[in-house]
């Protein structure tokens, strides 16, 4: 009873020597050990479904599985970066909108604003699947007047493929610690394993994780498209001399423009001559009445007529 815990602890001290070590003859007898043990509850965590059929080396019949074909797949993260000129920015945003759904992406980032109340700008950030990137690039581009254009792609399929070795090392590390927790009996050494086995099972997530994010950038590519309006622009036939048709429509608007001041002139002195005219009613009425009494009230004055003056004994002489 005692050899087994000194058997647990040696064969405990080996295996961690043998985690550092590089992918090797080592590397294939973890493999098949990874593969024949039982998974135990939880093993994979959160980030198992996107590890699931990478590290896959046995069928269910316990034959070896054929290489991955994935493997040899070359792995690019693929961005991309548009700046359009449009003559409406909301019709062009539905339009890139209805693109990106149609190419099986997503619309992951949108900022649509209004500057100094004349234009629309947007920004959009689009995730599109790699097989229609370059389809999306071209529709995207035909939208409107096409200012700027950026694209980079970037090669991955060595940190891929890195990943990849180091969770099929970690898993089957995590899977000799569990077998030699079940076989320990000492608390000592079950304290000592749980301890191994959590740190490995960390690391184990973590590079779960790296994998799931390198997975979602290689087959999605990402589309940041900034759309902006056009300034309208003025017209211009090249000939400023007036025609018959500029004449009739400047003597129109000037005709017009003479009514509707009229029109206004007679408004405003319309409450004059309103008042006016009823003071004139007034004095027609009035003044009429007073004028005719006044003249029963005056009595009537016979007119004075003075003699006539004698005339002279001279001046009959004279005659």
């Amino acid at each position: 009873m005692r050899a087994l815990p000194a058997f647990a602890a040696a064969l405990l001290t080996v295996s961690l020597a043998l985690a550092g070590c590089s992918m090797g003859a080592s590397d294939s007898q973890d493999m098949k050990a990874d593969s024949a043990a039982k998974p135990a509850t939880g093993q994979q965590g959160a980030g198992a479904a996107a590890d699931e059929g990478q590290g896959e080396k046995l069928t269910e019949d316990g034959k070896k599985a054929e290489p991955d074909a994935d493997a040899a797949k070359t792995h690019v993260i693929r961005t991309a970066t548009l700046s359009v000129e449009v003559k409406s920015v909301t019709k062009a945003l539905a339009e890139a909108r209805s693109v990106a759904l149609d190419a099986g992406g997503v619309i992951e980032d949108e900022t649509t604003e209004r500057v100094d109340d004349s234009y629309i700008t947007s920004h959009v950030v689009l995730r599109v699947p790699e097989a229609e990137y370059d389809s999306v690039l071209t529709e995207l581009a035909g939208t409107g007047k096409l200012l700027s254009r950026t694209a980079n792609a970037k090669d991955v399929t060595e940190q891929v493929v890195d990943v990849n070795s180091r969770i099929a090392t970690q898993r089957a590390s995590v899977n000799r610690v569990r077998k030699l927790m079940d076989q320990a009996q000492d608390i000592t050494d079950v304290v000592a394993l749980e301890s191994q086995l959590n740190t490995r099972q960390a690391e184990l997530e973590s590079l779960l994780a790296k994998q799931a994010s390198l997975a979602d950038r290689t087959t999605m590519a990402t589309v940041t498209l900034d759309l902006s309006e056009r300034a309208k622009e003025e017209k211009d036939d090249g000939d400023d001399s007036p025609g018959f048709l500029d004449a009739l429509g400047g003597g129109w608007d000037a005709f017009v423009s003479v009514l509707r001041w009229i029109v206004v002139v007679l408004a405003a002195i319309l409450p004059f001559v309103v008042a006016l005219a009823v003071l004139f009613v007034l004095w027609r009425v009035f003044g009429v009445r007073l004028t005719a009494l006044r003249a029963r009230r005056t009595p009537a004055v016979e007119p004075v007529v003075e003699p006539a003056a004698a005339a002279s004994p001279d001046e009959g002489k004279q005659d």
